[in-house]
This record gives C-alpha cells, structure tokens and sequence, in this order.
C-alpha cells in the first residue's frame, strides 16, 4: 500500500500519518470483502496495491497493468468512511473481474463486473465521474409526485421549532403520521423503488448500549433496516462496528437526521443534568436509554392518537416486501443477536424518561453541497 508521490530518489513516500491510516483500513476492508467471494474466485483473487493520488475527474480507478487500486485525495480527505469503501469495493470488482474471473472481452460494466459487484455488494456505479453516496443523497433532482411528500414532510417539521410545546409536538406528530401514511402506500402499493445503504456515526470499537436502543427506534418508527456491520476505525487503526441502514433515499435522509438529532439533544441534556453529580459514563448511558424510551412513548402515542381521532385505518404493522428482499440479497447470511448490558440507575433511566418526552425533531433535513460538512470523523475514544 502506498500513495504515488515520490521522494527525489524514486522511491515511494506516505505524505502523512493520516494516509497510512487510511492506506491500511482499505488493506484491511479489502481482506474483510475477500470473504464475500465463492472459494474459486476468492483464492484467485491476489491483494492489490492501495494509493491515494490527486484526481480532478475520477473517484478511484483498478489499474491492471501495475496492479494498484487508486483512490482521489479529495474522497479520500473529505469523504465519509461509507463513501471511501463503496468506492474501494466498486474497484475491487473491476479487478475481480479482469484476475478472477479472467472476463477481458467485455465493456468496463458488463455481466461479468455487475455479477462481481453483487458478490462484494458493491455499487456498480460508484467511480468515473459519479458522485458520492452522501452527495447523491442530497442532490436535489427532479421531484416527481411521490417526492413532493417529501417537501410537505420538511414544512411540517420546521413548524415544530415552534416555542409552544404544544404545537411543537402537534406538528411533529402530524409530520410522522404523514410518513408513516406515505410509505404505507407505498409498500401496499407495490411501487418499485430503489434502496440505499449508509453508514450512521462513524465506525468505532466499543458502542454503548443507547446505539442499539436508537438503533431498534428508527427501524420500527422510520421505515429503514439496521445491520451492524464490520468497518474500519481510523483513529485506532482497527475493524470496528458501524450501524448501516438500508432505505430508500427519503427514508434513510429522515432516519440519519433523526439519529444526529437525538444525539446531540442527548449531549446537551446531559451536559446540564450530569453538572457536579459525579456521574460515570455509564450513567450517562442510562440517561440517554431513558431519553430514547421518552422518545418512543411520544412516537407510540402519536401513531395511535392519529388512528384513533382521524379514521386512520393504518396497520399498526406493515412488512415491507421489497426492502427484505433487498437485505436478504446484501445480507444473505445476516443473524440476528441480543446482549445484555450492566445494571443501571432507575433514577437516572426516568429522569432520561422525561427529558426524552420533551425531545421535538424539527427544521426538516438539511442540504449540503459536495463534501461540505461530511470531513471524515475520527474516533476520539475505546
């Protein structure tokens, strides 16, 4: 692994500490993808050289001749774990394709790559000139009919920035009820839609037990999959964990705003709560279990005092077909699992409980162009 700028005498140099960082995480999440591979082509799949080069017009690029998959320096430092590896794996297909499976005659993204990309379970477009996954997902494009909920889905959750807790919590009740309506007729409808992966939080080796509880809240209120998958974690130069969820583009954009905003109301609560109480970090985790579970109790009570005062006829449960089919193929072999965290402090889990009743998710979903906001994040602590 190295990157291409060369010292005077020829030799090949690593411009920063932080480029060997990323150089060995695309060694290790190669090695990692490998596994994904039948017998035959996994054993005649040799590991690469991994660089990191100046590129205006191309994410990445498998170059056979050297044997070298190159990743752009702007990606590289400016994007998202998820948006480097779907990259890594698109160019790890390309060279499972010319070594493995011997396939020359054909186009660059013939049968033989989007076969090789199923295997890895890597995007089929993701290099030339196509924009990264976190870009795509805010790109704003043409809205046809089922879209336009979307923008009505933003109106409802700026109007609960309100400073009326009432009508805070009435428009975000109204605003979830419009969610929930709007994918159920989509699933009942059969509507053919395009799903999304994405990584939430950055990958890390230890996550406490709020993740799992946030985790289990955006899958049952918020139409998305969760998985928690391998992935490397920079700082510490590991494969850690990270929460991916699976959606549509709508869907995954809500639950990823969801998701930062519960944590950050999480920080500041207990910023002001934890002040001179001596608290440990595992009391913090009990807080903010309580302000999940507050959470929930808000959304629970919404869903059922829209189906109760409106004639909303809506299933408390709806399978979405279309999206388990989709898990099954990225996932074939996925299993479930269940662990048991330390006792916890009953005081704190219902102080957590309240605070978490008065939690509004507002201001809709924010915008951003190019890799503006989404510099990579580093992991700070075990």
């Amino acid at each position: 692994m190295r990157t291409t700028e060369q010292d005077h005498d020829g030799s090949f140099r690593i411009r920063s500490d932080f480029d060997r960082r990323i150089l060995r995480g695309l060694s290790a999440e190669y090695e990692n993808a490998l596994w994904l591979l039948p017998d035959m082509l996994r054993a005649a799949t040799r590991k690469p050289l991994f660089s990191i080069k100046e590129m205006k017009h191309r994410l990445g690029f498998w170059d056979p001749g050297k044997r070298e998959i190159t990743l752009g320096r702007e990606l590289v430092e400016n994007g998202r774990w998820d948006d480097i590896r779907e990259v890594l794996l698109h160019e790890m297909a390309h060279q499972v394709t010319h070594e493995a499976m011997a396939i020359t005659a054909e186009s660059d993204h013939g049968p033989g790559f989007r076969q090789a990309c199923r295997l890895l379970r890597a995007n089929p477009k993701a290099s030339g000139t196509y924009a990264p996954l976190h870009e795509r997902l805010h790109q704003n494009g043409h809205l046809d009919e089922r879209d336009r909920i979307v923008m009505k889905i933003h109106k409802l959750l700026a109007l609960a920035d309100s400073s009326n807790p009432n009508e805070a919590q009435a428009a975000m009740a109204k605003a979830h009820e419009l969610i929930r309506r709007h994918n159920v007729a989509l699933i009942e409808g059969g509507n053919e839609r395009n799903f999304h992966s994405v990584f939430l939080g950055v990958p890390r080796l230890r996550h406490f037990r709020e993740a799992y509880h946030l985790a289990h809240l955006l899958q049952d209120y918020y139409f998305v999959q969760g998985v928690w998958i391998e992935a490397w974690v920079v700082e510490k130069e590991k494969m850690g964990r990270v929460l991916e969820i699976n959606g549509t583009r709508t869907n995954v954009q809500i639950a990823a705003y969801v998701y930062d905003t519960v944590y950050r109301y999480i920080d500041t609560r207990w910023e002001e709560y934890g002040k001179g109480r001596g608290l440990n970090r595992y009391r913090k985790t009990d807080f903010a279990v309580g302000i999940i579970q507050g959470f929930e109790s808000t959304l629970a009570r919404a869903v059922e005092t829209g189906k109760r005062e409106k004639g909303n006829h809506l299933p408390v449960c709806v399978t979405d077909h279309a999206l388990a089919r989709f898990m099954t193929q990225r996932y074939p072999n996925l299993r479930s699992f269940s662990r048991r965290g330390p006792g916890h402090d009953p005081r704190v889990l219902a102080d957590g409980t309240r605070e978490g009743k008065n939690l509004v998710i507002a201001k809709g979903i924010t915008r951003k162009k190019g890799y503006q906001g989404q510099r990579l994040a580093h992991e700070t602590s075990s």
